[in-house]
């Protein structure tokens, strides 16, 4: 039997363990005369990180946790156990049935609407096992670092590289008869190095994710890309104040897009805390936007059957028309608003965005013609109430289309609410490592404070 064997077999093993502990969970709240729901979770992996190429860390992890969430006369009391032994399973219901005897009652608790439920959840090919030992992620580590040290003279240290590789099990159930399970798998390889020009040094980043290990960018991919971005931060330049047109580069531009995710939330619209407060069926961005939510994507990485409560997943719009076609509500924060549940307990799946323009960055560089390209930004200025955003930023000043210099110590500051109208381009250079896919984001213009 092969080591790759000997794990599918103790993960196969753990997943009917969790399962087992979950049942008897479940088994013994109906015993108690509640409602309850279970969430269990295990996750096993290898995670190694080197540095100037030389060795630095080496980890192995296997860890998990059963929380149970019972719910007796509208009152609910949460508890959670890492042992997974009767007794210890048993005590964790104990606990939650006596939390829930002194929490206050809320009309809102209790379990998902059993309609909304999903009972046969589809697989969605999430788990890929590859064997992996420690001499061949060390090798993988080592080999991106080396890559992007030699690269370019410039680059003169290392903040060192990193693989991981990590199976889990994800079991829910709940006592209207549900008990789901399914496996997945996740590997990345990452590296971040130093540069130095003129006194001055700047840092950057490269990396790769995947639930394919098959499916991972070369180290030396990694490397190249890594140092080739670092290199092109230097002798950045301050910019005088103003105001001009901005892109979000891809991969900042999920965070754009990611301001939507917090506005439209079920908490933040009950209590009344959104930008997007009776925004619902309204036009927020242009009319030409739209984003799908698609969570069966077969091996994606924000893929799931069902939520974090055992709500199905369903492919819906999020955005058509420039219109916000839902809010991203769990079972409580449905109740609370009079509506349904969306699915959303946990986090989004698989946004895509649509691009409107047919062309990559270059293309984008070239429609705004002079302004700012945003490739890192810094702090969490940003006002989900308000919609007021503020945000230090580094990117490259554009002139012409083309990228004329880097640019530091800047801050880029607008009101959400007009950024997102006056959207003027997405381009198609999507960025697939997120749980948003959107390409390169073209801003009519933007408040820039330097000098």
């Amino acid at each position: 039997m092969t080591q790759q064997d000997k794990q599918q077999d103790l993960l196969k093993q753990q997943q009917n363990d969790l399962l087992a502990a979950a049942a008897l969970a479940l088994d013994l709240a109906r015993q108690a005369g509640a409602e309850a729901q279970v969430g269990a979770t295990k996750s096993i992996g290898l995670s190694v990180s080197t540095r100037l190429q030389q060795i630095e860390n080496i980890e192995f992890n296997h860890d998990g946790a059963l929380g149970i969430s019972i719910y007796s006369e509208q009152r609910k009391g949460n508890a959670s156990t890492s042992d997974l032994s009767p007794q210890a399973v048993k005590s964790a219901v104990e606990a939650a049935l006596s939390i829930a005897k002194y929490t206050s009652p809320d009309p809102y608790n209790g379990l998902p609407e059993k309609a909304l439920l999903e009972f046969n959840p589809p697989n969605l090919d999430l788990y890929h096992p590859y064997e992996i030992d420690v001499d061949r992620a060390v090798e993988l580590a080592l080999e991106s670092e080396t890559q992007a040290l030699q690269t370019d003279a410039r680059i003169v240290n290392s903040e060192g590289a990193s693989f991981n590789a990590h199976r889990g099990i994800r079991v829910y159930g709940n006592t209207y008869g549900v008990l789901n399970s399914y496996l997945s798998s996740r590997y990345s390889l990452s590296c971040s190095v130093i540069a130095e020009a003129d006194q001055q040094m700047e840092r950057d980043y490269e990396y790769t994710i995947s639930r394919r290990f098959q499916d991972l960018a070369s180290p030396q991919w990694v490397g190249k890309q890594c140092a080739e971005k670092t290199v092109a931060r230097l002798s950045a330049q301050k910019l005088t104040t103003r105001t001009a047109p901005v892109i979000f580069h891809a991969d900042v531009a999920t965070g754009l897009i990611g301001s939507l995710v917090g506005a439209a939330s079920g908490s933040s619209i009950y209590r009344k805390s959104s930008f997007l407060l009776d925004k619902l069926g309204c036009q927020i961005l242009p009319q030409w936007f739209e984003i799908e939510e698609k969570p069966h994507l077969l091996g994606r990485l924000a893929s799931s059957p069902f939520d974090s409560e055992g709500v199905k997943t369903s492919d819906s719009a999020i955005v058509r028309d420039g219109i916000l076609q839902t809010y991203l509500l769990t079972s409580y924060s449905a109740k609370k608003l009079g509506m349904q549940s969306t699915g959303h307990a946990g986090g989004i799946h698989n946004w895509l965005v649509k691009p409107n323009a047919k062309c990559g960055l270059d293309g984008l560089l070239q429609q705004m013609g002079t302004g700012l390209l945003v490739t890192d930004l810094m702090g969490n200025g940003v006002n989900l109430v308000t919609g007021d955003y503020s945000r230090g930023a580094s990117g490259f000043w554009v002139e012409n289309g083309v990228i004329q210099y880097p640019v530091h110590e800047i801050t880029i500051a607008g009101k959400l609410q007009a950024m997102l109208a006056n959207m003027v381009a997405v381009a198609d250079d999507i960025e697939q490592r997120s749980n948003i896919q959107t390409g390169s984001i073209l801003l009519d213009e933007m408040k820039i404070s330097g000098n």
